[in-house]
């Protein structure tokens, strides 16, 4: 495998990946009841077309313009055009309300926006309204009666005529030009705009092609399910894993994700702990259904996958029984990923060990990363030959990582954000002399890294003790009969913790998890009280796109139970 080629800025990068595979499938959609597939040359020519028709349109060089779709062709397409003519696309997520438009669209300037469908516009346009409105808003799948300000799609991409004047253009655009801006998931307070250029994603590119050179990836197939408006997604499903010649297939939605599985039988996956835990708990929850001889080697086949996962050498039984075990129990749950996968990289939330562990004893490739978006958002990784599961791996390279004196990450190198949009106290608040201060507490293990805790997540009890509420909700959570957990106790005598069942699962089976769980746990860290609550979920505003929890909205939605509990 060469060396990571180098380019200037991402629209650059995409245009000369066009130029090298024009007859390569490049992205893959469900529509009208069959897969669709797009080539890079096809890309490439209706990139350029959408990027003359915007600027025919009035888009020029700086201005915001949302960017609010589910993953389908459109996306890339009209993002790379957007940064073809300097522009600054400021993806949205597709679940966000009216007025959490109506706050990207203000604090960004946006006056122009590009949404999927009809519902969307609709749901943009109500935000737009106190804001005076848009001047453009484009539909991709816009009726054919579509009125100004509405734009339909396929105007923007009827222009066949070669890429080479846009792509000429992009060249021109240095790698710290600004290349987007992305709103913080808001697990606290209102989103902020993080201002990314092109060289941050460009080190995170370069710096993931290192990390997963033993792969030998060549030609793979990824499938698509996270928001491409989050920082993980847009970075390693939108740019690098394209960059390197992968075919892109955008999953049918969450809700199809175990069917479109076994449909695409990908090769690489990206995932988030949320669904690393679905399939486990579903897997645990069949075998316990099944008779004591399955059960027996079920678990057996767990138990010699986790030395091998380690490193431990097998003794003479092991080692024969082990291929039987392999055909038998791991291939089935290596199957329920399509049987194909080479490596799936974990992030976007803290992964259990104990979840990473099983996955590796199934013969899974589970490379646990961590990041954030103002870091690219890659910052490091677990190299899939050397896996560390209860480690978030090592620092990418190119990114300078050190542990401040109270604990705190900090990351220097390209990767970092320019700054938050308009927060200037917030910049220099959080980039001090180069060094991002990260606001995670961790710890360096030759190399390394263990995350602890969030510096403003820390529980202090009555009696002075700290205890970090992320490694409690996540032993609680790798119980199969908890779907969900939110610690509380600050202030308090003991912890208590707000529980979502799995499914099917009733309050002492959940009360019998919270004990197994409370064993792995220091005293002052175990589960004193506990409530039943309904799911926390996007609609409810409980759970960010990216399926991180909201802590504190979580805590605020149920203060009555709270105060009954104490």
């Amino acid at each position: 495998m060469q060396k990571y080629p180098t380019w200037p800025n991402l629209a650059a990068m995409m245009f000369t990946c066009a130029r090298q595979w024009p007859s390569k499938p490049m992205l893959r959609d469900w529509r009208d009841g069959a897969w669709h597939s797009t080539t890079w040359g096809e890309f490439a020519r209706m990139t350029a077309s959408c990027a003359r028709a915007l600027r025919a349109a009035g888009v020029s060089a700086g201005d915001r313009v949302l960017l609010c779709a589910e993953n389908r062709p459109e996306y890339p397409i009209a993002e790379t055009a957007l940064m073809a003519i300097r522009a600054v696309p400021v993806p949205a997520y597709v679940t966000n309300t009216a007025e959490d438009h109506a706050h990207l669209l203000r604090d960004s300037g946006a006056r122009v926006a590009i949404v999927s469908t009809p519902a969307l516009a609709d749901r943009v346009r109500q935000g737009a309204a106190s804001l005076g409105g848009l001047d453009m808003l484009v539909v991709m799948d816009a009726p054919k009666d579509a009125q100004p300000p509405v734009v339909a799609w396929r105007v923007l991409v009827a222009d066949h005529r070669p890429a080479d004047d846009i792509a000429a253009e992009a060249a021109t655009i240095p790698s710290g030009a600004m290349a987007c801006i992305i709103y913080t998931s808001g697990t606290g307070g209102a989103p902020r705009g993080v201002m990314l250029p092109h060289k941050s994603i460009l080190s995170n590119c370069a710096g993931a092609f290192e990390l997963v050179r033993p792969l030998k990836l060549k030609d793979e197939t990824y499938l698509s399910y996270l928001p491409l408006a989050h920082a993980y997604e847009h970075t390693v499903g939108q740019f690098f894993l394209l960059s390197i010649g992968s075919e892109v297939v955008y999953s049918r939605g969450v809700e199809h994700l175990a069917a479109d599985m076994m449909t695409v039988r990908p090769t690489i996956l990206t995932a988030v702990p949320r669904v690393l835990d679905v399939i486990r708990s579903r897997v645990l929850g069949q075998v316990a259904r099944e008779k004591p001889l399955k059960q027996r080697l079920f678990h057996e086949a767990v138990r010699i996958g986790e030395k091998k996962a380690e490193g431990v050498p097998l003794n003479l039984l092991e080692r024969a029984v082990d291929p039987v075990l392999d055909r038998m129990v791991r291939a089935k749950v290596r199957n329920r990923f399509g049987g194909r996968l080479v490596a799936a990289i974990s992030g976007g939330a803290r992964l259990e060990p104990a979840v990473g562990r099983f996955f590796l004893s199934m013969g899974l490739c589970i490379m646990q990363g961590y990041g954030q978006t103002e870091a690219g958002p890659v910052i490091s990784a677990n190299p899939p030959d050397a896996i560390r599961i209860d480690t978030v791996g090592v620092a990418l390279e190119g990114v300078d990582l050190r542990i401040a004196e109270d604990g705190e990450i900090l990351v220097r190198g390209d990767l970092v954000m320019d700054g938050y949009w308009g927060r200037t106290r917030d910049s220099e608040a959080t980039i001090i002399d180069g060094w991002l201060h990260t606001g995670d507490i961790g710890e360096l293990d030759n190399g390394y890294l263990r995350i602890t805790d969030r510096k403003k997540d820390m529980i202090v009890l009555s009696g002075g003790e700290n205890v970090s509420p992320a490694k409690i909700e996540g032993r609680l959570m790798a119980e199969p009969e908890i779907a969900q957990a939110v610690v509380t106790g600050d202030g308090k005598a003991g912890l208590s913790a707000l529980i979502v069942p799995a499914d099917g699962v009733d309050e002492e089976a959940v009360a019998h998890g919270i004990a197994r769980a409370n064993k792995r746990l220091s005293v002052t860290e175990r589960i004193r009280k506990h409530a039943i609550v309904p799911p926390f979920t996007i609609e409810n505003g409980l759970l960010t796109p990216s399926q991180k929890i909201r802590r504190t909205l979580v805590i605020r939605a149920n203060l009555q139970t709270l105060e009954a509990m104490y």
